[in-house]
């Protein structure tokens, strides 16, 4: 490394440090509010931090991409004793969770992806084949793909009786923006989002924080708090209350 490289290596570092003195988020800019009932449940690699004291065994879970990691889902099952609905079109994630949990009563799983409307889609392979996980968006830029169901949340749930959700979690390598801006458009009532903007590894264009960035405020717009940012576009939000 010479001189310049370790100044930049410096100077990024100190700016990483100020930005995390102040609690802000370098991507989209928000204030990060951290909880004291933020826990983290499931694995280093597929766990999520949530607020514990949000949720009961009356709890409505919907976990969207599930890959070969489950241990959020069964985490929240094992945690809290609600129920956990899970959503995944990759042949590899069919297997693992039919495996994995096939046998739970509380776990329950469907073979189809996430976006806003109801419609048969190109699902694009990753390019390392010992990797899992597809993109609608296709972020690894791939030839290869195969084509999967997919719908709307709100759809998903007037078929499931669910007048609302107490956690999303949604990993679905870019998709989240189609999904996210479905949920305000429809006005569905969620109380906490946990949300993995995949661009940020792997960006489209050189506009991807751009695109975190909106996507970002448009949830704060809508009354949702960041109370936790796990690693560089892992995000919690809490929505706020009316008292």
């Amino acid at each position: 490394m010479n001189l310049r490289q370790l100044a930049r290596a410096v100077v990024a570092k100190l700016r990483d440090d100020a930005f995390k003195l102040i609690s802000l988020d370098r991507t989209s800019l928000a204030k990060i509010r951290r909880r004291n009932d933020l826990k983290h449940i499931g694995t280093e690699y597929g766990g999520w931090t949530v607020p514990v004291s949000l949720f009961d065994s009356r709890s409505i879970c919907y976990c969207i991409g599930c890959g070969e990691d489950i241990s959020f889902d069964l985490g929240l099952i094992k945690a809290f004793g609600c129920h956990v609905f899970a959503f995944d079109p990759t042949p590899r994630a069919i297997e693992y969770v039919r495996k994995m949990a096939g046998h739970n009563p509380q776990y329950h799983f469907f073979d189809i992806g996430l976006w806003d409307k109801d419609d048969r889609l190109k699902f694009y392979v990753p390019r390392n084949d010992e990797h899992v996980s597809h993109s609608l968006l296709n972020l690894q830029k791939t030839q290869k793909y195969i084509e999967v169901r997919v719908k709307r949340l709100s759809q998903i749930m007037k078929e499931y009786s669910h007048q609302k959700i107490d956690l999303l979690k949604i990993d679905i390598e870019g998709a989240e923006y189609k999904v996210i801006d479905s949920i305000i458009e429809d006005s569905i009532d969620i109380r906490v989002i946990c949300v993995e903007f995949d661009e940020y590894c792997n960006p489209l264009d050189d506009e991807f924080k751009t695109r975190i960035r909106s996507s970002v405020n448009r949830l704060i717009a809508k009354d949702y708090t960041a109370v936790c940012l796990q690693g560089n576009a892992n995000y919690t939000f809490v929505k706020k209350v009316s008292p």
